[in-house]
């Protein structure tokens, strides 16, 4: 079973056909002997699919070939994983081990997180594994991901048109139809994320223009204007209180019920509806959040006076039906005799509970637990490259797999951009970028597409990131005081040779047959795809993906870069960063540079400086004393 080798010193390859090929040569066998001395071992293989390894034809993928290559090294006297270790691409459909009954694509995603030999386990072996990888992996083990895990199971939102062209507004029905009309829960209206009613939808939109529009409409009043990215997080918010008090009080969400033909946003003036969505919130989550304070700030201003949106439209009060238990119809003839009146009644008393909120308010969610031991390291930033470094070790041979090897030299880019520029998701999704030997986009096109370019700088010699600072989602910050962000990428660990491969041939191989969105990172474009650009969450996913493939540490495959590291999204970077600033450095100053924002947002948001990480720093400089 064990043929002794013809010789005992070689030079390994790294590449598995010439690793295959050396070892049968140096146990002076050919492929026909060792196909017999394989099948002779019960395992059941075509001899032709080893001489295609040892071609470098195909390489083993299924189970029964992984199989078959462990007992290859077994015969061989080879340690355990050496002919794995070289395959150019590890993916592979894992068909056994009590994985039949789930779904082909979940046993893709499982596939990646298991070791070679998982259908050979023990029972309890392998359900210990499927336990670690969905609970550490797929969804990380963190109270706010299994919460919000369970949320998104039970969706209740209105969905609200995305265009901010104005609607003519339907006509309201006469008032006393509309006292008439009170609306009583509606027990068995079903939980799901649906499209707005129609007035409902006609004021969003009014209210969209009205908050993101150049010059104000109609002639009204306004204080502050919403960008594209929070306009839509504001609707979003206003489409889940919209959707709670709509939802079923008998299923899992445990709405109000109150019937859709009265949602309209005049029902935000009644402090009943707020008292009853604060309780709501409560009850849901455990405790209140910043994110009930901010909705209640935001109610604040729509009812201010003289720039309040709601202020400014008494028009919706025609909208307003009863609602049992929230809205009588004495409120309704309040709000229509006196609208001026009602929304100052609401405005204070939404000041009033903000600031009640804030009082007892918790944070909902640690945004450091997912990397905390990354923090935790001496070099944060040191500690985090080792998942670029993984990412480029086990990256898929190019020439056999062109799209899995493009797809891991995207990830490996994401985290080195991310790194060196400290973005956020939205400026770093939308960089565009010029090839060397193109002009640049000129500076007020981009400022007026808002977005960022990787472009090539011959003043310099190397890749320069032009962002002008109204892309930024503080742009009125004293960081840029109006000047855009230059910044030339250094040619580091190959930089620069990564950057070029991905742009002469791994977009290409990425965008496939679709246009080229013109933006630096691009999906792998499938046939249901309109677009090879980015969005917001698929850009997230995409680098959640990354992390759960090279970063996280999995014990039972010995891949992964950092142990104890969470599932985490782009932003976290940005974390990262600040934390490694301030423990070099101790500057808050220094460390709000690395990410374009301000000393303050940092001690407030991004950088975890704790005590003895200070102390640890000014040591360093009085323990000089002692040792001169």
């Amino acid at each position: 079973m064990y043929p002794e080798p013809v010789w005992t010193e070689w030079e390994d390859p790294d590449d598995f056909a010439e690793a295959f090929q050396l070892h049968v040569e140096r146990h002076g066998e050919n492929v026909y002997r060792l196909h017999k001395a394989i099948t002779a071992q019960g395992f059941k293989i075509d001899p032709q699919t080893l001489y295609t390894w040892k071609r470098g034809d195909k390489e083993p993928r299924s189970a029964t070939g992984l199989r078959v290559l462990k007992a290859i090294e077994r015969r061989y006297r080879l340690p355990d994983g050496y002919f794995s270790s070289k395959l150019a691409h590890s993916g592979r459909m894992i068909t056994g081990g009590g994985l039949e009954k789930l779904s082909v694509v979940e046993r893709r995603r499982l596939a990646w997180h298991l070791p070679d030999n998982f259908d050979l386990l023990p029972r309890a072996k392998r359900a210990e594994i499927l336990a670690w990888v969905r609970t550490v992996i797929i969804s990380g083990a963190t109270d706010y991901r299994r919460y919000h895990a369970n949320a998104v199971l039970h969706r209740f939102s209105f969905r609200f048109s995305e265009g901010a062209s104005p609607l003519p507004f339907p006509k309201p029905r006469p008032l006393e139809e509309r006292l008439a009309d009170e609306g009583a829960p509606e027990v068995g209206r079903p939980v799901q994320t649906e499209r707005a009613p129609i007035i409902l939808d006609t004021e969003a939109r009014d209210l969209r223009l009205f908050k993101t529009a150049t010059l104000t409409t109609g002639g009204r009043g306004r204080n502050g204007v919403w960008n594209d990215e929070t306009a839509n997080q504001k609707m979003e918010h206003l489409g889940l209180l919209f959707g709670a008090l709509a939802a079923c009080p008998e299923g899992e969400v445990r709405g109000y019920g109150a019937p859709v033909r009265c949602m309209t946003f005049a029902v935000l003036l009644f402090p009943a509806v707020w008292d009853w969505y604060l309780r709501w919130r409560e009850i849901k989550r455990g405790f209140f959040t910043r994110w009930e304070s901010e909705m209640l700030t935001v109610v604040a201003g729509l009812t201010r006076q003289g720039t309040g949106w709601l202020r400014q439209s008494p028009h919706l009060a025609g909208y307003l039906r009863p609602i049992a238990g929230l809205i009588t119809p004495a409120d309704i003839v309040a709000a229509t005799e006196d609208w001026d009146g009602v929304c100052e009644t609401i405005h204070r008393h939404a000041i009033v509970r903000a600031k009640e909120v804030d009082r007892v308010a918790r944070v909902h969610r640690d945004p450091f637990e997912p990397i905390l031991t990354i923090l935790e390291a001496d070099s944060p930033l040191g500690e985090y490259r080792k998942i670029s470094e993984e990412v480029r070790r086990r990256r898929p041979d190019r020439r056999r797999f062109p799209v899995a090897a493009a797809e891991a030299t995207r990830g490996y880019l994401m985290i080195r951009m991310g790194l060196h520029l400290g973005l956020r998701q939205k400026n770093l999704r939308q960089l565009l970028v010029v090839p060397r030997g193109r002009s640049p986009t000129p500076e007020r096109q981009l400022e007026a597409l808002k977005r960022g370019e990787l472009r090539w700088s011959d003043r310099d010699g190397g890749w320069e990131v032009f962002v002008p600072a109204v892309a930024f989602k503080n742009a009125g910050s004293t960081f840029f005081r109006k000047s855009p962000l230059r910044l030339i990428l250094p040619d580091l660990s190959g930089l620069y040779d990564e950057i070029d491969v991905w742009l002469r041939l791994d977009r290409k191989a990425l965008l496939k047959t679709q246009p080229d969105p013109r933006t630096f990172f691009v999906k792998t474009v499938k046939n249901k795809s309109n677009s090879g650009a980015y969005e917001q969450h698929k850009f997230y996913e995409a680098w959640r993906s990354i992390i759960q493939r090279y970063g996280i540490y999995n014990p039972y495959t010995g891949r992964g870069a950092i142990e104890g590291l969470l599932p985490h999204g782009p932003h976290n970077v940005r974390d990262v960063l600040a934390t490694h600033v301030l423990k070099q450095t101790g500057s808050y100053e220094q460390a709000s540079y690395a990410i374009q924002d301000t000393p303050d947002t940092i001690a407030e948001h991004y950088g975890r400086f704790l005590p003895q990480d200070k102390a640890a720093l000014v040591a360093q400089v009085l323990n000089q004393v002692w040792g001169s």
